[in-house]
């Protein structure tokens, strides 16, 4: 039987949401400018410390565990919340989410932990599933959820793509701003994935408040991409910033191979840039070196985070 608690200070009157919506979209490009300005203001008045960033970790590896062993296992680690898998394969299943989510809140409460934020397959405001997905999470005071992935197509113009995942976007976001929760889009290495490059993902997200609909931004991949110019497209990006990704890699011949943190080739030069920018929301940890498929590995899994963090943690200025 699902339990939801109403989620404060966001009423869910369906009557007026469409008007919401509406009135959300007229008015999303010069508020959305408005409100980065005064981000960018505010952001720079900051103290330039990371230290009081709250620090969660992807579970994807932990689909093994039951909800209470998740949630004792990752309150040992010392981490402060989690990234949950809300998705096909994950711990949830999206049709499931109705019914099941607010059992793993409990379990996480229990130990002092929250869901940061929920890895999803939500990207299409049209979807059905989505208004559920979005309700549920919403009313159990769930703040961040990731986003599908968008592919390139091809056979059709870029800039005709672009707007057409702007529009997409602007009404998702709309949809975000009715239910109090925001979206967030993760840039990904190759060359399929929008976001990628990062100026495609800037110009899909100009106007948008960051508070609605804005950007996980992982630093492994954007180091891919960017090779030593990553600095000049996180200043670009910077305003629709909300949540960081950390992780690590190095080049094997042409192939990407994750390793431990601080072991590859992501610059510690990375967190005081990142410190300097005003940057306080979360940070999320993805250990992603060790086959998450095997259960087996679970305590390697429970092991590497540990030390992950650790030098997470000695970066944090």
């Amino acid at each position: 039987m699902s339990l939801l608690i109403p989620c404060p200070n966001q009423p869910m009157n369906p009557m007026n949401s469409s008007l919401r919506r509406r009135q959300f979209l007229t008015a999303c490009g010069a508020a959305g400018l408005a409100g980065l300005a005064t981000e960018k203001s505010a952001s720079a008045l900051q103290s330039s410390s990371l230290k009081n960033c709250p620090v969660c970790v992807f579970t994807k590896p932990f689909n093994s565990l039951s909800f209470d062993q998740l949630a004792k296992a990752i309150a040992e680690l010392g981490f402060d919340g989690i990234e949950a898998p809300i998705r096909k394969g994950g711990h949830i299943e999206p049709e499931q989410a109705h019914e099941k989510l607010h059992e793993l809140v409990e379990a996480l409460d229990k130990h002092g932990l929250k869901i940061t934020l929920m890895t999803t397959n939500v990207n299409d405001p049209d979807d059905p599933m989505t208004e559920r997905m979005l309700r549920t999470a919403a009313t159990l005071g769930i703040q961040r959820y990731r986003m599908q992935y968008v592919h390139y197509d091809q056979a059709t113009p870029i800039k005709q793509q672009l707007q057409r995942w702007r529009n997409q976007f602007k009404a998702l976001a709309a949809m975000n701003h009715d239910f109090g929760i925001t979206g967030l889009y993760q840039n990904h290495a190759g060359g399929k994935y929008m976001g990628a490059a990062i100026w495609d993902l800037a110009e899909v997200l100009d106007g948008l408040p960051k508070s609605d609909l804005g950007m996980a931004y992982d630093i492994r991949h954007a180091t891919v991409e960017g090779g030593t110019s990553w600095p000049i497209s996180f200043r670009m990006i910077r305003d629709h910033i909300d949540t960081i990704y950390v992780k690590d890699f190095q080049w094997n011949g042409s192939r990407v191979t994750n390793v431990p943190l601080g072991q590859g080739l992501v610059k510690p030069q990375f967190y005081k840039l990142l410190a300097d920018s005003g940057f306080d929301g979360p940070i999320s940890l993805h250990e992603e070196y060790l086959d998450h498929r095997d259960p087996k590995l679970v305590p390697q899994h429970l092991a590497a985070m540990k030390q992950d963090l650790a030098t997470l943690k000695s970066q944090l200025k």
